[in-house]
């Protein structure tokens, strides 16, 4: 639709009002006066910030707190965007990681006239041009944005609002393209959000046993399928249940532990099946099944519901590590320091390289790589898939001492060796990055990708002989990226190495741990538990007697926690909690009684308790104000503080607007009716506008204590409702232009 020229453009189902409106030097003549010079802009407002994505994607925003209400510019530019779809640049709401950033001012600017969001394609795009711009060299960009406090259904004071990228309309569901940075605007900011721990700080992440799996014998290895969603459990027998023979490759439902299934038997040197334990997992196979190594050179393959293992009997020496292959059919396999790529179906030998020394390996096939670790040389060699030689070697401190584990992070593709009581990482170069040290000895690392965590399992060497040791082993979770912790360490009791080497598998997401013991004979599953955090927080209020209260506060964790709010009357000194208030949102009339109680509000869960700070409410009594009619020298009448009827209305004749005619009642006001009307017709709707200035002004003579005020609703100031006037209508004048609802 093409507007008539000189006349605003109106969006879809929002018709023009007209003679409902202040012009825009009207509206800006009453905010310039009622807001105080330097108040709508904090100190740090333009200080940019950043936000790095999940495929290393850079995000800057040029300023994200104190932002106008009204509209503030802001400059947004990004870097290293994959340039295989497009993006939408917007102000949004933040629905936390994974969660699609939603709703959006301004919707999804599909007609390139929009100042509220940014459509950003790649070079040769269709839509590059005047609907989209394209990206720059290397997948950068830099726009302008104008962004409101509140539009389009979002509200920013009352949900967390970010600045993100998200991939088009195109591409809706991939979460790839989601990077987010946290704006805040000026007389909207929530309290403080990560509110105070009472007895863990708030957000606090911890790992809780849940179960203890005993299904399995002595469990050796583990591997949770990541399409099949079951757990495969390679084991042996366990010596106090030597009557019954447990060996075998275990399917286990993740939830209960229960055996779906379980291979007992495997191929042995002459070809024939024979009782076999599953002493190392390789990997999955496509949709169910797993490849495996079985005692002492036997490579196998099975999944749920098979009756024996299909594998060959290999030449040489006993099988000392195995991983996946570089094709389908294939897996890597040293037997000590010889390091082969076997062919699953025949056993053959593709190619074969011997090391100077060595028995464990970890491969990185996206980065084209195996890691050899020779801890009796205190070396780690790097190995090239492409050639199957070793390209470069690194000193590995730790000579002759206990071997641990050596695994590589998938993201990163960081090298993760343990070593005695230490983890020492180096990065995808072979370069020493960090050294962890632990109480216990480092026996299995795991990886969540998708959190961006380290997950590593320390058993207790069981020599209760040894001062050093307590029969108890440790897990400990870091972030993989800065090696911080990012839960608390947990104590597995009993978990101690005389009987093998603990092993770890981790559910995507990081919410479900498995941890073998196998000197328990058992796999525990642990589960995540968080602390609660509070995202939302109540900020001060000053309110006159008879005005509603509603006070927020919010917060995450897992278990999901409960709320109650709670109240002071000395100044903090005492609290108590307030009876049935359980919810989010507190709501009250106040009351003079009121002036100076503190509130907050208290969340709860089985990890911790975590408060907001204390905020203060301020109650002033209401007063009268002028009489109506005066400004049209009118007899108007005044309004009732009660009822908000007119005492003395009259007719339109002596309603009094500016020229005391009345006649304009109905459409300056909102009030039904052509003329000024009886006194309670017109007291009515001066209260709706701010009592009775106001309504003195255009006829409709009343009291501040008109009957909206009687029921305990907020009057609304003259300020407020030249707000009210800019957001509901000249924001919409200057937003309306034809564009297509996307970023629902």
């Amino acid at each position: 639709m093409t507007p008539t020229p000189g006349t605003p453009p109106t969006g879809p189902g929002r018709p023009r009002r007209p003679g409902r409106r202040l012009g825009a030097a009207a509206v800006a003549a009453l905010l310039v006066a009622a807001v105080p010079a330097g108040s709508a802009v904090s100190a740090d407002a333009a200080t940019p910030k950043s936000a790095t994505g999940p495929q290393g994607q850079k995000l800057t925003v040029s300023a994200t707190t104190g932002l106008d209400p009204a509209g503030a510019k802001i400059r947004v530019t990004g870097e290293g965007y994959g340039t295989t779809s497009g993006i939408y640049v917007a102000l949004c709401k933040d629905n936390g990681a994974n969660r699609v950033p939603s709703p959006c001012l301004g919707g999804a600017d599909m007609s390139g006239g929009s100042k509220n969001s940014q459509w950003i394609v790649p070079k040769g795009d269709p839509y590059e041009g005047e609907l989209a711009l394209p990206f720059g060299p290397g997948g950068t960009f830099d726009v302008e944005i104008e962004i409101l406090s509140e539009g389009d259904g979002l509200d920013c004071a009352d949900v967390p609002c970010s600045v993100v990228t998200r991939a088009d309309h195109r591409a809706s569901g991939d979460r790839t393209q989601d990077v987010r940075i946290p704006v805040t605007f000026a007389g909207r900011e929530p309290g403080e959000p990560g509110g105070e721990g009472v007895d863990v700080p708030a957000g606090t992440v911890s790992y809780k046993p849940v179960a203890d799996f005993t299904s399995a014998g002595k469990p050796l290895d583990l591997l949770l399928h990541p399409d099949a969603k079951k757990l495969y459990v390679g084991a042996d027998n366990l010596p106090d249940t030597a009557d019954t023979d447990e060996r075998g490759l275990y399917v286990l439902n993740p939830e209960d532990g229960k055996a779906e299934s379980r291979i007992t038997d495997a191929p042995g040197s002459t070809g024939a099946l024979r009782a076999s334990a599953a002493a190392r997992i390789s990997g999955p196979l496509p949709g169910d099944g797993v490849v495996y190594n079985y005692p002492l050179r036997g490579v196998g393959s099975a999944k749920a519901g098979d009756t024996a293992a299909t594998g060959v009997w290999l030449a040489g020496s006993t099988i000392t590590d195995i991983a996946p292959g570089t094709a389908p059919g294939t897996v890597l396999v040293a037997q000590g320091a010889k390091l082969s790529e076997i062919e699953r179906a025949t056993g053959a030998a593709t190619r074969s390289l011997t090391l100077p020394g060595g028995t464990q390996f970890a491969a990185d096939h996206a980065r084209g790589a195996v890691w050899f670790s020779d801890f009796a040389a205190g070396k780690l060699h790097r190995v090239d898939l492409a050639s199957f030689a070793v390209t470069a070697s690194f000193d590995l401190p730790g000579t002759d001492s206990i071997a641990g584990f050596t695994e590589v992070d998938p993201a990163s593709g960081a090298v993760w060796v343990g070593v005695n009581r230490s983890v020492l990482v180096f990065d995808a170069t072979g370069k020493p990055v960090k050294t962890l040290v632990g109480k216990d000895l480092a026996r299995d690392a795991a990886f969540d990708a998708a959190g961006g965590h380290a997950f590593v399992v320390w058993q207790d060497g069981g020599d209760l002989s040894d001062p050093a040791n307590d029969n108890n082993g440790t897990l400990t979770v870091y972030d993989s990226t800065d090696f911080t912790p990012a839960a608390k360490d947990l104590s597995l009791p009993g978990n101690q190495t005389q009987l093998g080497a603990a092993s770890l598998a981790v559910e995507p997401g990081g919410a479900t741990v498995f941890v073998t013991s196998p000197a328990e004979g058992k796999v525990t599953r642990l589960t995540r538990q968080v602390s609660p955090l509070v995202t939302r927080a109540p900020a001060d209020r000053s309110v006159r007697a008879g005005e509603e209260v509603a006070l927020t506060a919010r917060a995450e964790g897992t278990p999901e926690p409960s709320v109650r709010w709670q109240v002071s009357t000395d100044g903090s000194q005492t609290w108590r909690e307030l009876d049935g208030a359980t919810e989010p949102v507190l709501t009250f009339t106040a009351k003079s009684a009121q002036d100076g109680y503190r509130y907050r509000a208290e969340f709860r869960n089985d990890v911790g308790t975590t408060r907001t700070a204390p905020v203060t409410l301020t109650v002033t009594e209401a007063t009268g104000g002028a009489t109506g009619g005066d400004a049209g020298g009118g007899n108007g009448g005044s309004g009732d503080t009660t009822t908000g009827v007119a005492a003395t209305g009259g007719d339109g004749s002596t309603g009094g607007d500016s020229d005391g005619d009345g006649s304009d009642d109905g459409t300056s006001t909102g009030a039904s009716g052509s003329s000024g009307g009886s006194g309670s017709s017109a007291g009515s709707t001066g209260s709706t506008v701010g009592g009775g200035s106001v309504g003195g002004n255009t006829g409709a003579g009343t009291t501040s204590g008109g009957s909206l005020a009687a029921t305990g609703i907020t009057v609304i100031s003259v300020t407020l409702l030249a707000a009210a006037l800019l957001g509901g209508g000249l924001l919409i004048h200057r937003r309306a232009r034809r564009r297509t609802t996307g970023l629902a």
